[in-house]
């Protein structure tokens, strides 16, 4: 991984810019044929998920009442990690990105939804909606994957302290749904300083984490626990390993979307002026699917689909299956790249990536090339294939998440 604009083999060389408008075109035909057709099916399947987690929460809950014993203990464990796994990957993740707001139901509205998560909804989604899929792999400005914590790009400066990143890593998937309160409060920003540290916004969202997360923890290691009586310390214990593994299942989920050899990253300057086309485009080469069943597709919240899900993240999320292959037959009839594959090799290209940039570039590779003057051309953006001067479009303005 390394950023597209310093890539001496550029994937999107062969494109003109009429082609990458022309397929900001068809993914907007794609995307109007689905969300004019959604309907009583799509509204059945999000009422029925919900329905089965909250069954299948209710019922764990009720097992670890006698959590003492082990064959219990151990059956409302595993239900309550999956129950925990899809309020939080194919039922709030989903519902806070709008996907399912045209049901105008109150009850599973983005604006409505608080999840099962440290972090506060509304901070979420500022930082993952509005920023991370605004600025998807853009370094400096997506922060989603750790880029404020770990050195994820060649190009980045080399530190010793990033020979400890496996660890900071590890650590931050074991407790991952707190490292997400943290990087939506920006912390490293927001500390740095006195100013910023007494802040009032800054003070009155870190109140609003500390409440969320006091909420959090007093249901699982308070209210339920002592529900259990005797079991009060194996439900505790319970909660916590079903809270980890959650937290393990969605960062490997989570780096699998955008981390896996074959995903590209941009720099800054290379998103000043982007048409629609081009945002697109950027999304489509710096996402990276998970390919699997339908129980997979389920358990991830169909960031499986990470491509379609960053195309059309207002999508209904069961609608993703249905236009893969079309999305994937888009990609080869412009000679793209698809990348996906299945969890295992995914997550170890991922976690292959996260140690090899824990250690400073090979020599050859660490040589930054140097600096170009800029050149007015939108084709220097994006290095694509040149055209005339006079046939090159006046770029837009800067397009926002569609």
């Amino acid at each position: 991984m390394t950023t597209l604009q310093r890539k001496s083999a550029n994937p999107i060389a062969h494109l003109t810019p009429d082609d990458i408008e022309q397929i900001g075109i068809e993914l907007d035909a794609i995307r109007d044929e689905v969300m004019a057709s959604r309907g009583a099916n799509d509204a059945a399947y999000i009422r029925r998920v919900i329905a089965w987690q909250r069954g299948l929460e209710l019922g764990s809950r009720g097992v670890l009442l006698f959590s003492l014993f082990p064959p219990a203990w151990l059956v409302g464990t595993a239900g309550l990690t999956v129950a925990k796994i899809l309020e939080n990957m194919e039922i709030g993740h989903n519902v806070l990105h709008g996907q399912w707001d045209w049901m105008r139901d109150p009850k599973i509205h983005s604006t409505k939804w608080e999840w099962d998560h440290a972090s506060p909804a509304e901070q979420w989604k500022h930082s993952h909606n509005e920023l991370h899929h605004t600025y998807t792999n853009v370094i400096g400005r997506d922060n989603d994957l750790g880029y404020g914590i770990m050195r994820v790009d060649e190009d980045q400066r080399w530190h010793p302290a990033h020979l400890g990143q496996p660890l900071y890593n590890f650590v931050n998937a074991c407790f991952f749904e707190y490292g997400i309160a943290a990087y939506d409060l920006e912390l490293g920003k927001n500390l740095a300083t006195r100013e910023r540290r007494r802040d009032p916004k800054f003070r009155a969202a870190l109140k609003q984490v500390r409440r969320k997360i006091g909420k959090q923890m007093l249901k699982d290691y308070v209210i339920h626990p002592a529900l259990s009586g005797p079991s009060f310390l194996h439900t505790i214990a319970a909660n916590f390993v079903a809270n980890v593994i959650r937290n393990l299942w969605a960062h490997s989920v989570i780096m699998c979307g955008h981390f896996p050899s074959g995903v590209e990253t941009f720099e800054k300057t290379s998103i000043e002026g982007e048409t629609r086309g081009e945002w697109y485009l950027r999304q489509m080469l710096g996402s990276a699917n998970i390919s699997g069943s339908k129980a997979m597709h389920l358990m991830t919240g169909n960031l499986s689909h990470q491509i379609e899900h960053h195309l059309f993240p207002d999508m209904p999320s069961n609608r993703y299956r249905e236009i893969a292959p079309k999305i994937k037959d888009l990609f080869q009839r412009y000679g793209l790249s698809y990348t996906s594959g299945p969890l295992p090799k995914q997550v170890a290209s991922a976690w292959f990536k996260v140690f090899r940039l824990a250690l400073p570039n090979r020599r050859e590779a660490a040589v930054r090339q140097p600096v170009q003057k800029k050149e007015p051309a939108v084709a220097t953006r994006w290095r694509r294939a040149e055209i005339p001067a006079a046939a090159e479009p006046t770029p837009a303005a800067s397009t926002a998440t569609p």
